[in-house]
């Protein structure tokens, strides 16, 4: 069994997942539109180029996500995407592009567990935590 999170957003899916492969070193295996889908006709025609899926390696781990179409959004709560790292110059350059016009819980700091602990809402609403032992 694998556990990958599955990310929902409010229109701006792409934009944020060629962000994350960008500052994560990602690589976005699978992108697909609801433009020639079943779902096509069921939206407005400017959600038609929104994404229905999206699928991003990084490292050995799996990344997805879509936009939510037709009022369904909510905002994520409950939950952190937890990157894992071991080298602290990496925690701090990734910290660094993805809480730059967000939300910081906790800055980037030592912590008694670990080298680097960080929590923070990136700028596109999603909750992540960086844990570097």
């Amino acid at each position: 069994m694998e556990v990958h999170p599955y990310l929902n957003f409010n229109g701006n899916c792409e934009e944020a997942f060629k962000f994350y492969e960008q500052h994560l070193g990602g690589k976005i295996e699978a992108i697909h539109t609801f433009a020639g889908s079943p779902m096509e006709n069921q939206l407005p025609p400017d959600w038609r180029n929104k994404v229905m899926h999206v699928r991003m390696k990084i490292g050995t781990s799996v990344l997805m996500g879509s936009d939510a179409p037709g009022g369904r959004y909510q905002a994520p709560q409950g939950f952190s995407v937890s990157l894992n790292l071991k080298d602290t110059a990496e925690a701090d350059r990734i910290y660094d592009a993805l809480s730059a016009n967000g939300n910081i819980l906790m800055a980037i700091q030592p912590t008694f567990w670990a080298k680097r602990f960080a929590m923070f809402t990136d700028s596109f609403g999603i909750p992540w935590m960086i844990n570097c032992e």
